[in-house]
């Protein structure tokens, strides 16, 4: 059993964009522990860059511990939760006077960063050797990639396939239009309303069948859909009733579980409705941080802070110089965007909110 001492005992379960962020900013006034089943933080919104451009993962790839100079890293995954400990994966039981889940979505990448790094590699390789590549998915993931690889790589076919009826159904329709209008002047070939499966294509045959009886052929694919949320683990902890229909973990205003005293949950495992974004996350961290003082310092929980969700902004990268943004009151798309996201990816920034050289 893993336990500090004077200080009140914090165990952070998840080490993405909230949860590592949230373990960096309290580190110093509180027992730390950090539960992640892998070594590092990823910036997850670098990745389809870090694919055409396998250099560019090592400042979006950050080891816990660059960052974590003052906590415990257990590198594990949580699975189980009583009313004083988290149970891990390695069959450590950790007390925890105030626990933060922070799980985010399920991804199954390696444990170290230099396994990742080598992952990224494979996927230039892949990229490189193709003449035709088939992404699947026109989400934020598969508009990104294609542009990256539209961009990199002018000379190779690229084709996106989408089931749903428009790009990027997550913001608005200028949005979507103004990002379909981008690929296709790159001459990324978009089908949509059109599904693939790719259980039923072996990657040897190379020629993938739509739901509508097209033939599509492709030296390489890439799946770019939503991922699960890391929470289904929860349906058998004392947190099996907070969960909502949706497998999202239900919160007060001060991102408590409801109900709970001492448990907060930050990122997109949270029910606000509100675009689940890394920025967001951010927000969450840093409100659940200046809670867990108050609290810690014996303050009373009328003063704690409150969450409020602000405007919905979003933001998707069109290659290297150019973006799409969606802002409250307008869309705009092309350089100024561009200028705000594309060249960096928020990469420098957020290294430096990390206590990080950019």
């Amino acid at each position: 059993m893993e336990s500090g001492g004077g200080r009140r005992r914090v165990v952070v379960v998840g080490g993405g964009i909230g949860g590592s962020l949230l373990a960096k900013t309290i580190q110093f006034n509180a027992d730390l522990t950090l539960i992640d089943p892998k070594e590092y933080l990823e910036l997850t919104w670098a990745s389809l860059r870090n694919m055409v451009e396998p250099s560019f993962a090592d400042r979006s790839v950050i080891n816990h511990r660059d960052y974590l100079t003052n906590g415990r890293i257990v590198t594990s995954a949580a699975i189980n939760i009583t009313d004083t400990e988290v149970l891990t994966a390695d069959g450590r039981h950790i007390v925890y006077d105030y626990l933060v889940i922070a799980t985010g979505h399920t991804d199954p990448v390696p444990v170290t960063k230099v396994e990742r790094l080598h992952q990224y590699e494979a996927e230039n390789k892949k990229i490189q050797s193709a003449q035709s590549v088939l992404i699947v998915g026109g989400g934020p993931s598969g508009v990104e990639l294609a542009g990256e690889i539209a961009t990199d790589f002018p000379g190779k076919k690229v084709t996106l396939v989408h089931k749903g009826p428009r790009l990027l159904e997550f913001i608005g329709t200028k949005a979507s239009d103004k990002s379909l209008g981008w690929l296709r002047s790159k001459k990324v070939e978009v089908k949509l309303e059109q599904a693939i499966d790719l259980n039923s294509t072996s990657d040897e045959s190379r020629v993938y069948q739509t739901s509508t009886g097209e033939s599509i052929e492709a030296d390489c694919r890439f799946l770019c859909v939503a991922k699960p949320l890391a929470t289904a683990w929860l349906g058998e902890t004392i947190l099996k009733t907070d969960l909502d229909k949706n497998g999202r973990l239900m919160v007060d205003e001060h991102l408590r579980v409801k109900g709970r005293s001492n448990i907060f949950a930050i990122g997109d495992i949270t029910d606000i409705p509100e675009l689940k974004q890394g920025y967001i996350a951010h927000k969450h961290a840093l409100v659940v941080c200046k809670n867990l003082n108050l609290l810690m310092d014996g303050g009373k929980e009328s003063k704690m802070t409150k969450y409020k969700p602000g405007l919905a902004i979003a933001m998707v990268s069109l290659g290297r110089k150019e973006a799409v943004a969606q802002f409250p009151f307008t869309t705009l798309s092309g350089r100024v965007p561009g200028l705000l996201k594309s060249g960096d990816l928020f990469v420098g920034r957020t290294r430096k909110q990390m206590g990080l050289q950019p």
